[in-house]
């Protein structure tokens, strides 16, 4: 067993990589075309008043979102940059640098909205949806609509999940998402990070965004109830409006299933989550394993203070 701390760590899947993030320090590794391993290291930005803000429940929730969709986003960049670019074809050593921090936050921003315009979509059209059988007496009434409505989003969002993994480039980021998910979860229980440690982990994970994005619509079921469904305009409106209150109300959930995974009784309120996890995450090869235990060490010797020239050069 590992004597060294758990110190809290989370990660993200990225195109032929994996990158993780604790406190303060975040790094990724990725498979170069010519099988070569890169990695990119970076200080994570922290705002004394955003990092107040995550202090509090439900709001804590929001914030985290924007940091994660923020922070992830210079390492997609990375990996979408460098994984199929021969070494000896590249042109310039600084082709790197050339993300200034204005391209990074520009990056940032588009991926918040792209997050929240598609959030928008998810949310208005199972609404609208619903809403064209309300005249139909098995589909009317206020409590009826609203779980037509929670399950025509979720069947939308199994059928995008389902079809999105059968792409061969999605197909090998779920196979990364995998692959992140054993590294943490092996590292949790203490084991060494060998490749035949993290295989024998596994690949789900309680604080999975995908878990997340479950319990999203769970929590919208149930906040919805409190809005009239008449007339039309107002239930679409509400669906924008009350977003933060599902996504706050949902991250407190994720947690709560993560703080209780091991309890007999309450660790089921995250089975739902998990389940989930088996269609975003695909069994990894050990060479995918290796590029994970790969950034997962950056990171952590980042973290640990070992290696601090970047953030300071």
């Amino acid at each position: 067993m590992n004597s060294k701390p758990s110190i809290p760590v989370g990660g993200q899947a990225l195109v032929e990589g994996v990158m993780f993030q604790g406190r303060s320090e975040s790094a990724s590794a990725i498979r170069r075309k010519n099988g070569t391993i890169e990695t990119f290291e970076q200080a994570r930005i922290l705002v004394p008043w955003v990092q107040s803000l995550k202090k509090i429940p439900f709001l804590r929730g929001i914030v985290a979102l924007y940091e994660s969709l923020k922070n992830g986003s210079a390492h997609m960049n990375f990996a979408s940059d460098r994984y199929d670019v021969d070494p000896g074809e590249e042109v310039d050593d600084n082709h790197q640098q050339k993300q200034s921090i204005w391209m990074i936050a520009f990056i940032a921003v588009v991926g918040v909205l792209s997050y929240i315009f598609g959030k928008l979509i998810f949310n208005v059209t199972p609404a609208l949806l619903a809403s064209m059988f309300q005249d139909v007496p098995v589909f009317s009434g206020h409590v009826i609509q609203n779980l037509l409505e929670g399950g025509i989003k979720l069947v939308l969002l199994l059928s995008y999940l389902y079809l999105i993994s059968l792409t061969p480039l999605i197909k090998r980021v779920f196979q990364y998402h995998g692959a992140e998910h054993k590294v943490i979860n092996c590292y949790e229980a203490g084991h060494p990070l060998t490749v035949e440690h993290v295989r024998q982990s596994s690949r789900l994970h309680y604080r999975c965004g995908s878990s997340f994005i479950l319990f999203t619509v769970f929590v919208g079921i149930g906040v919805y109830m409190v809005v009239p469904i008449d007339p039309l305009w107002l239930r679409l409106v509400s669906r924008i409006a009350l977003l933060p209150v599902v996504i706050g109300i949902s991250f407190e959930v994720l947690q709560f299933t993560n703080r209780f995974r091991d309890h007999r009784v309450l660790s089921f309120i995250g089975k739902p989550g998990l389940s989930l996890q088996l269609l975003t995450t695909r069994e990894p090869s050990d060479e995918q394993i290796q590029v994970a235990i790969e950034a997962f060490e950056t990171w952590e010797r980042r973290e640990l203070g070992e290696s601090v020239v970047q953030r300071e050069g």
